[in-house]
């Protein structure tokens, strides 16, 4: 049965994230969160996929709403957990894999290879052995990928199904590690044999969320595709990668006048030692790049719209021209689509101050474990006060500090501010974390536990098997 124990935490400006029904029912029941926490350990991952279908229908809809078939294959390095591949397979959807790992528990969960795409940065000869073998589409990033699965695809009797990774020469594009130049493909694919290869689609791969910067990339790609497709290359579909913008936020005033006040303050009040956050740019609308911009308009199905419209190469559209040229569309997204997906729960240690006076709570966790490549994670965490908490202490504003012994572990950088105090037992739940927040960056430094990860199952919350097998 909920009861009233959630307790006031948040920033000293606040960014307080949207949440999905079920995490309100679960931040609802503190008894509930406190016996996850002591069967799992802390920090717990809690993961409820049933948000990830919706979430991809929103995208498919757009696509079909302008005519084109839209393939989602649902980044699967974005979380681990074999939940994912279950949720993404009920849904109909197909999985994209940065690993032989990653392959191999997809194809024992039943995925076929006609539904998965192969994108790892780097492969070795086992996962391009399997990938053939599964007939699932290997992305190429290089010509020296090119000679590698020519040759381990020589003499099969099935081909070797392959996307060509593109790398933009358009000058309004950034430049990329990732693939080659329409020029430079054309030249590695005329020195190669090609007799055990099919090349069935364009792939690329972008940095950012800019609608603008995939529509001059497919453009690229479609003009590309034509002469592909007259030299006898069989292309099928152009994949734009991931990179589609979702929204963390309910408020996008909270966003703007969190920057505008970072920009005026250069004191500590706002975050760790006076942390800038990467912010060197005058006009506080516009944070650094290296941080997820966690409030952005707009996002998935109009964002996808709105790619569509824009201008193609002939006379119409970019779904006009996909149309003309039955092209399927193809796109990887991860957090966009495990957005509302998942939680993470962590335990209060200890209350204490630096030497200096800075007010901390040490939390059982480290700050890998809600973390992506992004600078800090940008969302108030909940508060969560179960009964048999402690006695808690006056209200005060401090920063939340993890398990590394180092200075710098701080869970986040933004100073928040503890309304109700805070209680040893106290729980604090860090909000729709389950997309790159829980796994990309993830360490077991110091020999600590990585987190477990439990999903929901029939019978309530269950371990998900990912912590049986790795």
């Amino acid at each position: 049965m909920a009861d009233p124990t959630q307790v006031a935490c948040e920033g000293v400006l606040p960014l307080t994230a949207r949440t999905e029904r079920w995490m309100e029912d679960l931040l609802g029941d503190s008894q509930q969160c406190a016996s996850l926490l002591s069967e799992h350990g802390s920090p717990v991952n809690i993961l409820d996929f049933s948000p990830l279908a919706r979430n991809a229908a929103e995208l498919i809809d757009a696509a079909r709403e302008q005519g084109v078939n839209l393939g989602v294959y649902v980044a699967r390095k974005a979380n681990k957990a074999l939940g994912l591949v279950r949720a993404a397979t009920a849904a109909g959807l197909g999985l994209d894999v940065a690993s032989l790992a990653e392959l191999r528990q997809c194809l024992d969960l039943g995925v076929a290879g006609d539904n998965i795409i192969v994108t790892a940065a780097v492969k070795s000869r086992a996962l391009i052995n399997l990938a053939i073998e599964a007939g699932a589409v290997i992305s190429l990033d290089n010509s020296d990928e090119l000679y590698d699965v020519a040759l381990a695809a020589s003499g099969r009797e099935t081909s070797a199904r392959v996307a060509l990774r593109l790398a933009s020469s358009d000058p309004a594009i950034p430049p990329t590690r990732f693939g080659l130049g329409a020029e430079g493909w054309n030249r590695a694919l005329a020195e190669v044999d090609l007799d055990g290869l099919r090349v069935e689609g364009i792939h690329f791969h972008l940095n950012g969320y800019s609608a603008d910067e995939r529509v001059v990339v497919l453009r690229e790609a479609l003009r590309w595709t034509d002469r592909l497709r007259a030299g006898g290359h069989p292309l099928r579909f152009v994949d734009m990668g991931g990179g589609i913008p979702m929204s963390y936020l309910e408020q996008p005033a909270q966003w703007s006048t969190f920057w505008q006040g970072l920009a005026e303050d250069a004191s500590e009040n706002l975050t760790w030692r006076g942390d800038r956050l990467g912010l060197t740019d005058p006009d506080a609308s516009r944070p650094s790049s290296s941080l997820y911009p966690y409030w952005q308009r707009p996002v998935r199905g109009q964002w996808l719209l709105d790619v569509l419209r824009a201008p193609g190469v002939d006379q119409g559209s970019i779904a006009d021209d996909l149309a003309a040229r039955d092209l399927e569309l193809r796109c990887e997204p991860g957090r966009s689509v495990l957005d509302g997906c998942g939680m993470t729960l962590a335990h209060v240690a200890f209350r204490k101050t630096t030497s200096d006076s800075i007010p901390l709570v040490g939390l059982h966790m480290n700050r890998t474990q809600v973390r992506s490549t992004s600078v800090d994670f940008l969302l108030d965490p909940r508060w969560v006060r179960p009964a048999d908490a402690g006695v808690p202490s006056a209200p005060f504003d401090g920063f939340l500090v993890g398990a590394y012994c180092v200075e710098d572990e701080l869970i986040l950088r933004r100073r928040l501010r503890f309304g109700d105090g805070v209680a040893r037992g106290d729980i604090a739940a860090f909000v729709n974390t389950g997309g790159y927040l829980m796994h990309i960056l993830e360490s077991a430094s110091h020999q600590l536990p990585l987190a477990v990860n439990v999903v929901r199952g029939d019978g309530g919350w269950v371990r998900d098997e990912i912590d049986m097998t790795l």
